[in-house]
């Protein structure tokens, strides 16, 4: 179908959809036009910032700076906060406010990726230093607390970009075989440390020897969880271990 048609259509589409099934923006409560941008108005969408080539941020954690940084010279910007991190490099697709944070939350509820999200989760992918990736691992629940939230969002997040960049996958890989409490709002990065030591493990380690492993998740906060998902997959011999989330706390 040409491309023009195809945009007449899903225009009409979504002028039906909104008539029929009108939705209030998560984020302004205006009405959200498009069933493509999910719970948050094109309004909303572009007034939430995501990082680009253009924002300075630490080179290993992803942490933004508003500091000015010569291009040439991003890759030794450090926030001073994750040197002993495992991974080798985290990135998110920009703050935990506005669309993104409304995108995340409704991902909880539901095992849904609006196509905005996607393109954006897409983009940042595609930029250094995660574009190296190899292998696309999410970040796994346990039984329980998957079969207590119907999904694992990790997993939605990971299939969705697999389908739009051919990336591989492999969600079984890595486990989580301890029941970790959740991690409450104000809890500090060495309760989130402790909370998560030794929760993970990896089956079939000769997947993983000499690869580069993107880990997939929805929000960085203290960088607890996917450290520690990192430090076992390096030591079942994976390279390298980069991060990615739909944002940063």
């Amino acid at each position: 179908m040409p491309g023009s048609t195809a945009s007449v259509i899903s225009g009409v589409y979504d002028s039906v959809f909104a008539l029929i099934y009108p939705q209030a923006c998560a984020v302004c409560g205006a009405s959200v036009e498009s069933r493509h941008d999910g719970v948050v108005c094109a309004s909303c969408w572009s007034a939430t910032q995501l990082f680009d080539e253009r924002d300075t941020l630490c080179w290993k954690c992803g942490a933004f700076t508003p500091a000015e940084v010569a291009m040439d010279k991003r890759a030794a910007v450090r926030c001073g906060q994750c040197e002993t991190a495992s991974f080798t490099a985290a990135r998110a697709c920009g703050l935990y406010e506005g669309a993104l944070r409304a995108a995340v939350l409704a991902l909880k509820r539901e095992p849904h990726l609006p196509r905005r999200m996607v393109q954006v989760l897409v983009k940042a992918q595609q930029r250094a230093p995660i574009a190296d990736s190899e292998l696309m691992i999410p970040v796994p629940l346990h039984g329980r607390r998957e079969r207590e939230r119907g999904h694992n969002q990790a997993a939605v997040l990971a299939r969705e970009l697999a389908r739009a960049t051919e990336l591989e996958l492999d969600e079984h890989i890595l486990v989580r075989r301890v029941h970790t409490e959740k991690h409450r709002a104000g809890m500090d990065a060495r309760a989130r440390r402790e909370s998560v030591a030794g929760a993970f493990d990896v089956r079939q380690p000769k997947q993983i020897a000499g690869r580069r492993v993107l880990l997939i998740d929805d929000v960085f906060t203290t960088g607890a969880t996917v450290s520690e998902c990192a430090a076992v997959l390096k030591s079942a011999g994976a390279t390298d271990v980069y991060v990615l989330t739909i944002a940063r706390a």
